[in-house]
């Protein structure tokens, strides 16, 4: 939680963006609400060029090797399967009694019949996947976003979203469970496949964006807080799973 929040501060010590005078460009300055751009487009280029140098070719080798029907998607829906402590407890923080109810039936459901999530048996009885994290756990609680950030290797977010970052990791019990050694390598053998199978559904949409877009930071920067406020705005209007 704290490395997560003191992350969230690196771009406003390494560098602002001098707030303009021009009332037209002061307007727009406010609207992107991102004080620390030099330093979130530094980040973004770093970011960028370890996605093509390493999680790219990584992906695009996981995908020509392993059919999506046979193994890519039953290895996403263990991922899945394995956050669900993370988004039980966000569920019950939101007070989502309904959202709670169908995380925890699918967790029992998909983890026995569904083979430890190999099938989502649950969804097949109607039972559909949601998704939360403690960064709109946060926001649920009136806690507003704060300025656009771009964290190194997890990429935009903001103040709220880092600090949720944080505490969703405290909240996974891989976290604090010790013993043997093989306990750890599947932690991070976990965290390895999450940002392989992420980007693998990902990397598609990313391309036609650096290919068409003629600032793919900026719009990246817009689509991620049009997302987080969609999700927000939909979790604030009831307890729909």
């Amino acid at each position: 939680m704290f490395l997560a929040a003191g992350v969230v501060l690196l771009p406003l010590l390494a560098g602002c963006a001098t707030k303009p005078t021009d009332p037209d460009d002061l307007e727009t300055y406010n609207e992107t609400n991102d004080p620390g751009e030099p330093a979130n487009r530094a980040i973004y280029k770093f970011n960028d060029a370890l996605d093509t140098a390493l999680l790219h070719p990584v992906a695009a080798t996981y995908r020509a090797v392993a059919p999506q029907k046979l193994v890519r998607d039953p290895i996403h829906r263990v991922l899945l399967n394995a956050d669900t402590p993370v988004l039980f407890g966000n569920d019950v923080l939101q007070g989502k009694p309904r959202r709670a109810a169908a995380t925890l039936w699918r967790f029992v459901i998909n983890s026995t019949l569904g083979v430890g999530g190999l099938f989502d048996v649950a969804a097949s009885a109607g039972v559909k996947p949601h998704g939360s994290d403690f960064g709109e756990t946060l926001a649920v609680w009136g806690l507003p976003d704060g300025p656009f950030v771009e964290l190194p290797l997890y990429g935009p977010s903001n103040p709220r979203d880092a600090i949720g970052i944080g505490v969703d990791v405290a909240m996974d019990p891989l976290t604090w469970l010790t013993g043997p050694r093989g306990i750890k390598s599947a932690e991070w053998g976990r965290t390895g496949m999450t940002a392989v199978d992420r980007y693998e559904r990902s990397m598609d949409s990313l391309a036609a964006i650096k290919k068409t877009s003629l600032d793919p930071y900026a719009t990246i920067r817009s689509l991620y807080r049009q997302n987080r406020d969609s999700t927000v705005a939909t979790l604030k209007a009831g307890d729909q799973p």
